[in-house]
């Protein structure tokens, strides 16, 4: 881990960079108070669900579209 103040990293930046392209993380500080630390960025990882992967795992009941009665009177 290397740890460079503000000023560093503002002259530095692309350096930096490289370097946590490399594996390095970089933590930036501000008076010696860690403030935020520069990765590697890493892709999420990809949905492994598909498009009706849970087709006849969910049931709805028969009337679960049916108007609710009341309902717009309740909010008002």
């Amino acid at each position: 881990m290397v740890m460079v103040n503000v000023h560093q990293a503002k002259t530095h930046l692309s350096q930096l960079l490289q370097e946590v392209e490399q594996g390095q993380e970089v933590v930036i500080a501000r008076s010696g108070v860690p403030i935020a630390r520069l990765v590697a960025w890493q892709a999420p990882a990809q949905a492994t669900a598909a498009p009706g992967a849970m087709r006849g795992q969910i049931q709805l009941s028969d009337d679960f579209d049916a108007p609710l009665d009341g309902l717009f009177e309740a909010l008002q």
